[in-house]
């Protein structure tokens, strides 16, 4: 029902050519840890490894991942990595040491769904639990939580049912200053309004996590929030030898490197300070609701097929295993807590 709907919908749109999005991959490898951050631009827990030497990964067998690591050893790699930020595939040369024929990256093989388990944080009200909390309306994307795992849109309700009236520790990754951080916030029905996170969340194809403010503007006709789709430079099948290193009196661009992926301490650590607090300006309308445009269809469809296949047995919040934080962002980030109210005094900064 959903391909007859979509293959209408492009007829009205002018009779599209059809998308080829059956053929992304669906699964990759997720780094987990980088241990050479100064030389691989491989952001851990957002950046996926999808394909290798010219060929998508469709085995998630290790083995024949080092095997292939290991033929290259002394020369270059070609990987295919993925992102979540912006849901965009580029290709990255990495060198492979002679001596020890290894990458220092800690991989797990994932599907790239899961990356649609993200809440965008839109209208912020005042004096809220989320307010109080420090969440910025618009720029801010709940990621998960060290409570466990949370599996659909109804994940992140549950969870806070089970605690209000007490703490609940929460990942966010803030789009404007491209930081990742701990939240502690306590849902409550008594604050005064609607919710007991007191804030609107988006959810879906359309409040996926967008590219970092940092990245060049897409050009005319480009979709920021597409989906993965099979990059240009890979060609399944074919026993071409990928395009050689760029050589090494080439200057290095600039990347923006995390810091380091590490546990999340006992009861959460504050979050880095930021340098400056980001503008707290609240938007009158709405934004939860939107019009998709043809790009996005696909997507869409996708969503409410999987919606009514789980409509009668939907999974329950994991609480036996805790999942890996995301790697938070060296050099600040979006400051702690709400903003100073009027005619108060800032307090002193803390020491390092």
């Amino acid at each position: 029902m959903f391909n007859a709907l979509n293959r209408f919908i492009s007829r009205l749109d002018g009779d599209a050519p059809p998308t080829t999005r059956e053929t992304h991959p669906g699964f990759g490898f997720q780094v987990l840890r980088n241990t050479n951050l100064d030389l691989l631009s491989i952001e851990p827990w957002f950046d996926y490894v999808v394909g290798i030497n010219g060929r998508m990964i469709d085995d998630s067998d290790p083995s024949l991942f080092a095997q292939e690591i290991r033929n290259c050893a002394g020369s270059s790699v070609l990987l295919g990595l993925w992102s979540a930020k912006g849901q965009r595939t580029r290709a990255l040369h990495v060198p492979v040491p002679a001596d020890t024929a290894s990458l220092g990256l800690t991989l797990q093989w994932t599907p790239l769904s899961v990356v649609s388990n993200i809440w965008h944080v839109l209208d912020v009200p005042a004096n809220s639990p989320a307010d109080i909390a420090g969440l910025l309306p618009y720029s801010d994307y709940i990621l998960g939580t060290p409570e466990g795992v949370l599996h659909g849109e109804g994940g992140l309700s549950e969870l806070v049912e089970d605690h209000i009236g007490r703490p609940l520790r929460l990942y966010v990754y803030n789009n404007e200053y491209n930081v990742t951080r701990e939240v502690t916030i306590q849902p409550s029905r008594d604050w005064g309004g609607e919710g007991a996170l007191g804030c609107v969340l988006g959810y879906g194809a359309l409040h996926r996590l967008p590219a970092p403010l940092s990245e060049p503007v897409h050009a005319p006709g480009e979709t920021m929030f597409d989906s993965p789709a099979q990059p240009a430079y890979y060609h399944p099948g074919s026993t071409a030898t990928p395009p050689p290193p760029p050589p090494p009196s080439a200057p290095t661009p600039d990347f923006l490197v995390p810091a380091q992926l590490v546990s999340s301490p006992v009861g959460g650590g504050p979050p880095p300070t930021g340098s400056a607090p980001p503008p707290r300006g609240k938007k009158k309308e709405r934004t939860h609701h939107h019009h998709s445009g043809p790009n996005l269809m696909d997507d869409y469809f996708a969503e409410q097929e999987q919606k009514s296949k789980e409509l009668d047995h939907v999974p329950k919040t994991s609480r036996t295993s805790s999942p890996l934080p995301p790697p938070p962002k060296a050099g600040g980030g979006p400051p702690r807590g709400p903003p100073p109210r009027a005619g108060s005094v800032p307090p002193p900064a803390e020491g390092e």
